[in-house]
């Protein structure tokens, strides 16, 4: 996998084999995720999201420990993958990356615990694929505001945004961490090795 400008995040690119019957691919390899989280990927959860276009979904996280580690793929259509560091503490606190994710190159995103995900649909519509190491629990679960100008993700400018009711009122970066609600980076790092010591 190829690590992102964000500690944490990787981009896996499978192999497509192709013929005239159509495609073949090993979407999910434990191995190589393992290589790089230092742990197994425990799937607890899978989500399936379909989109319309202009959809944003995030920025979503969840409480550290146990946070929520995913695996995201774009089975149908295209979406632009963004992940967040939101771990105060982080040396890349506040730094996003984006992956254009489709159903082309089949690529993948492994998002670990304590980062924020979003994603905007970009096809007329979009079918997102999610593996999720702990299940939704509404108590834990957060979200910051996606456009953010303190994040300032690049969202594509030739695309009407539609956000949900959730996400359009999360709160910015500065007001999530003054509320207490950002994970911690040496938390999250602290977990982190536990998972890997197991």
């Amino acid at each position: 996998m190829d690590a992102l400008d964000i500690d944490g995040a990787w981009v896996f690119t499978p192999r497509v084999h192709s013929d005239s019957r159509g495609s073949f691919l090993e979407w999910f390899r434990d191995a190589e995720v393992q290589a790089d989280l230092g742990h197994r990927l425990d799937v607890a959860q899978a989500n399936c999201s379909v989109s319309r276009r202009g959809v944003i979904r995030g920025i979503h996280f969840a409480d550290v420990p146990p946070g929520q580690a995913k695996y995201v793929s774009c089975v149908r259509g295209c979406v632009l993958d963004v992940v967040v560091d939101l771990r105060v503490g982080s040396p890349g606190y506040g730094r996003w990356a984006a992956v254009p994710l489709n159903d082309e190159t089949r690529r993948a995103v492994v998002v670990a615990e304590g980062l924020g995900h979003a994603f905007i649909a970009l096809s007329d519509e979009a079918t997102v694929l999610y593996l999720c190491s702990t299940p939704y629990a509404p108590g834990r679960e957060h979200g910051v505001h996606p456009l953010d100008p303190d994040i300032g993700i690049a969202w594509p400018g030739d695309v009407e945004v539609i956000l949900s009711d959730k996400d359009a009122a999360a709160p910015s970066l500065a007001e999530a961490r003054s509320a207490g609600l950002l994970p911690d980076y040496a938390d999250c790092l602290a977990y982190a090795a536990r998972l890997c010591s197991t």
